[in-house]
């Protein structure tokens, strides 16, 4: 069994991501709660929480696709003639 280099480099590419989200979402959150007199104080909350689910969520996704590379589904290695 081989490792799939492209679906690899697209899941460290999608942890690059998640890395940035990780480090976004609660600088937002904080500069939320920093201004709560602020008018614009409720839309850039969402948006921090927002960017946090999409934190976690991505992080699980982009793991999932690191394992999907390494460790190829049986039905996928079938299909390629190997057993």
């Amino acid at each position: 069994m081989r490792t799939n280099k492209d679906l690899l480099v697209k899941g460290l590419k999608f942890l690059a991501y998640t890395l940035f989200l990780m480090f976004t979402a609660p600088v937002v959150i904080y500069q939320a709660f920093k201004n709560e007199g602020h008018p614009l104080y409720w839309p850039v909350l969402i948006i921090g929480i927002i960017l946090a689910i999409a934190a976690v969520s991505m992080g699980f996704y982009s793991i999932k696709i690191v394992m999907d590379s390494l460790f190829q589904k049986k039905s996928e290695a079938k299909n390629k003639g190997l057993k």
